[in-house]
């Protein structure tokens, strides 16, 4: 399994199983339609690469892994690796939470046409709210979540009812209530999950405005 993993990993890094390296194999394989793994070698062989062909790129597969790889992996210290995990769980991971709420506070400023700030870190410390809306002299509070396909949610509602006294202390306090925006990667793009939500809060702008 650790053979085939090495063989696999550094083969994709070079490209040797590229199309331009090993020929269009899917497409040459559905043209041949073989009945048995001899009529595929031959057809193969005959119609796409030769045999030699193939085996000068295991030989170059073969130089990669011990010249180049073998190189790089003995210029590789103990430090680099405390390094690396240290970044790909801290750095890495705080990077991706920051970018996601950052992209679901832009989208949400723009669908309520209202300026979203960041809340004080007190507010974080005693009230669980992340941003915050300001409306005359009372204030909205919000929370942003990433979550999962689903599958923090049930975590997430276990927090919010943990929280939710806090946030009623919020609402007592500055005159608007707290709501939770939950975002989620759908492809390459972050969006806000419960986007009812939206409508919500701008029922609660109007109401600190007084407006019906």
């Amino acid at each position: 399994m650790a053979k085939e993993w090495i063989l696999n990993s550094v083969m994709n890094r070079f490209q040797l199983n590229f199309k331009r390296n090993v020929g269009a194999t899917s497409e040459s394989i559905r043209k041949c339609s073989p009945k048995t793994l001899g009529d595929w070698q031959e057809y193969y062989f005959a119609n796409v690469r030769t045999k030699e062909h193939i085996e000068e790129l295991g030989r170059k597969l073969y130089t990669k892994i011990t010249e180049v790889i073998q190189s790089e992996v003995e210029a590789i210290t103990i430090e680099d690796c405390i390094n690396y995990m240290k970044e790909l769980v801290i750095d890495r991971t705080f990077d991706g939470y920051m970018t996601e709420i950052q992209t679901i506070y832009g989208q949400l400023e723009k669908m309520l046409v209202v300026k979203i700030e960041p809340a004080p870190d007190e507010w974080d410390r005693l009230f669980n709210v992340d941003f915050f809306i300001k409306i005359d002299d009372k204030y909205i509070g919000l929370q942003i979540k990433p979550i999962g396909t689903g599958m923090q949610l049930p975590e997430i509602f276990k927090e919010r009812s943990i929280q939710h006294e806090t946030h009623i202390q919020f609402t007592e306090g500055f005159g608007g209530k707290v709501f939770y925006i939950f975002s989620q990667k759908e492809g390459e793009k972050k969006i806000i999950k419960n986007i009812e939500v939206v409508d919500e809060i701008k029922k609660e702008i109007a109401r600190l405005q007084n407006k019906p």
